[in-house]
């Protein structure tokens, strides 16, 4: 199900729910939406199934990107959604994208938002663009797959390094985990203003060593879970620190730096991790553990439709000479004005 502040997909699907099977000749849909059904929704939400729903069963025929402005009451882009859930033969396993944006007629007086209208003519120009089933500059072919990709996690190492001072300790005494010591709450003060001091500790297990040994001294010993709030109130992050490792000896990872990589379904994810990610961050891994819920391969699969990657035209900006130029005869004209207003 999509988010319920967006009905549009229910559309799509109540449209779907209502096909007829290949046997009987499928059925073919058409159905204008706004751009979001296009890409909103990560991988493995609602939207983003939706589309995988569709896409892997190849229903979807050809999306027409319409002109702003077509409609009375919104401005907004607006796309043709076709379905075919019995394609011909050439466009099996294809989805057309066709920008017909800058097909449109201005109309001489607005109506609310409606400024643009399209002529039969122009109809007729998107249509053939439909029918012709080729590679233009506004007409482009794609392979159902090239939409989706595997959304993976990307994990660092913890590294910190740990100094004992007032402030740490006040920190740690005003959490919860302090109070809940009852009568052991005295003798843990104590050890820890015993290693307060200018001391740095680049090892989280010399760290700890220290620190039960003053507990030992004292007759206090704390569980894992009873030391972790002191060693994160006493830890900074340092990149020069030895890598925090857990109990089975495997590198703890660090929340702040979790990453997400999408990779291309046509891509394998090794490859493209070592290309992409390990060049940057050496000591990076991929958590295996979070597989798709469909596949059970590593990464959860997700599905959009960027009209903007596939048609954007880069259009270099300006000389400076040009905007300097423009600045200037800005400031002339304002000058003017000044002159104009003090006299």
């Amino acid at each position: 199900l999509p988010r319920v502040s967006d009905g549009s997909m229910l559309f799509l699907m109540h449209l779907l729910s209502k096909r007829k099977p290949e046997s009987e000749g499928g059925t073919r849909i058409g159905i204008i939406l706004s751009g979001s059904p296009l890409f909103n929704g990560s991988a493995g939400s609602g939207e983003s199934e939706i589309r995988r729903w569709i896409l892997e069963n190849d229903w979807l025929e050809a999306i027409v990107a319409l002109p702003t402005d077509l409609f009375y009451n919104t401005g907004i882009g607006t796309y043709v959604w076709v379905l075919d859930t019995d394609k011909e033969p050439r466009r099996k396993g294809l989805a057309q994208l066709i920008d017909a944006t800058g097909i449109h007629t201005p109309m001489r007086k607005s109506l609310g938002s409606k400024r643009r209208w399209l002529m039969d003519e122009q109809i007729a120009e998107i249509a053939h663009l439909h029918d012709n089933f080729e590679e233009t500059p506004v007409s482009k072919l794609f392979d159902t797959e090239d939409f989706g990709y595997r959304r993976i996690t990307v994990e660092r190492p913890l590294r910190l390094r740990f100094q004992v001072t007032r402030e740490s300790i006040a920190s740690y005494m005003a959490g919860k985990p302090f109070q809940n010591l009852k009568d052991k709450q005295e003798p843990v003060r104590k050890a820890l203003e015993s290693l307060a001091g200018d001391t740095l500790w680049m090892n989280r297990e010399d760290f700890l060593a220290e620190l039960k040994s003053a507990l030992k001294t004292r007759g206090i010993k704390l569980t894992t879970a009873q030391l972790k709030p002191i060693w994160m109130a006493c830890g900074e992050r340092d990149e020069q620190a030895v890598i925090c490792h857990d109990a089975k000896g495997n590198p703890e990872p660090d929340p702040d730096l979790r990453d997400h990589e999408n990779v291309p379904l046509s891509e394998e994810i090794q490859d493209y991790f070592e290309r992409e990610v390990l060049s940057h961050v050496p000591d990076a891994w991929i958590d295996k553990t979070k597989k798709d819920k469909k596949d059970g391969q590593v990464g959860i699969v997700g599905y959009e439709i960027n009209f903007n990657r596939y048609f954007y035209q880069y259009q270099p900006p300006r000389p400076l000479e040009a905007i300097d130029a423009d600045l200037k005869q800005v400031e002339a004209e304002i000058t003017e004005l000044l002159k104009a207003v003090a006299s």
